[in-house]
């Protein structure tokens, strides 16, 4: 049903996006990023297998043509983005991590004129720009000059590289339009990730991959709200509002995080966290408002971000 409410999907599902930075904050020197990584979608398997398996079996003569393809953007979204946000959580701040995160949109933007040939926009180009200052305000925490003296935290590049796989994600998912959709997607994903992911737990020293009263919360809320239920949201979301109404949602998860990280990590907000992801963001939207192609004629209103 199309209610007025329906914005609340796409908003408990950045909610629940914000409360997944922050357990990756927590996990940090806790427990290992592959480790982290496999225990949540090993839970993901098994919660989506109860409401999945079978009809991902029926549908078997469907789905194994494609299981390659499904193992590349289970790769992309579930090992890839997820290890290097756990990885990135040892050495950056949670807002930082959250505004990285919030530009997958526009980088799907531009990975989607340069691989899709899609028109590039004059928001894409201007938004890009202003993304791109604000994103070095930010991780210089206000001083550019300090990037080249003294270099950048690990963690913000390893974001980075995170958030254009997730990007990188969005625009296979598109070129390929498998017939696979919806949660036996995310099942066969889940499944496939979690088969790429096993070596490198098994290479996880035992310390860093043992259970405890430490470990289990964090791996519960990642392999539970955050990969079943945060799903659910979104594609509601989507069903109902369309992805593009989704899509500017993202532009809410550094102010939760934010928000979150205050009241449980303890993480101060600055005037370059304002400034730089303001502008970050800032530039997001441009891409996804202004959508007149460079050349040619204006393009056509409503057309979806991946």
């Amino acid at each position: 049903m199309k209610s007025k409410f329906a914005f609340l999907y796409p908003f408990f599902a950045i909610v629940l996006w914000s409360g997944n930075v922050i357990v990756s904050r927590l996990s940090a020197h806790t427990i290992g990023p592959e480790a982290i990584t496999f225990y949540r979608l090993a839970l993901a398997v098994l919660l989506m297998s109860t409401f999945v398996a079978v009809p991902a079996w029926r549908n078997r003569a469907i789905i194994w043509p494609n299981l390659g393809q499904l193992a590349i953007l289970g790769f992309l979204a579930m090992c890839l983005f997820q290890s290097l946000s756990y990885l990135a959580a040892e050495s950056t701040t949670a807002t930082n991590m959250a505004v990285f995160t919030a530009l997958t949109p526009l980088l799907t933007v531009a990975l989607s004129a340069l691989l899709l040939k899609e028109q590039p926009t004059i928001g894409m180009v201007g938004g890009g720009v202003l993304s791109l200052a604000g994103l070095v305000y930010l991780v210089s925490a206000g001083d550019p000059g300090a990037m080249v003296r003294e270099g950048v935290h690990l963690g913000d590049p390893l974001m980075f590289i995170a958030a254009l796989g997730y990007a990188l994600y969005g625009v296979l998912l598109k070129r390929w339009d498998l017939p696979v959709a919806g949660w036996q997607s995310t099942y066969m994903q889940a499944i496939c990730a979690l088969a790429i992911m096993f070596p490198a737990f098994l290479a996880t020293p035992a310390p860093m991959r043992a259970l405890n009263g430490a470990t289990l919360p964090l791996i519960a809320y990642a392999g539970g709200l955050a990969s079943v239920v945060l799903p659910f949201f979104w594609l509601r979301g989507v069903h109902l509002l369309g992805p593009s109404r989704c899509a500017a949602f993202m532009n809410l998860l550094p102010v939760l995080t934010a928000l979150a990280a205050i009241a449980f990590l303890g993480e101060p907000v600055q005037r370059h966290h304002v400034i730089g992801g303001g502008a970050a963001l800032l530039g997001v939207a441009c891409a996804e408002l202004l959508r007149r192609p460079l050349r040619g004629a204006p393009a056509k209103r409503g057309s979806a971000v991946a």
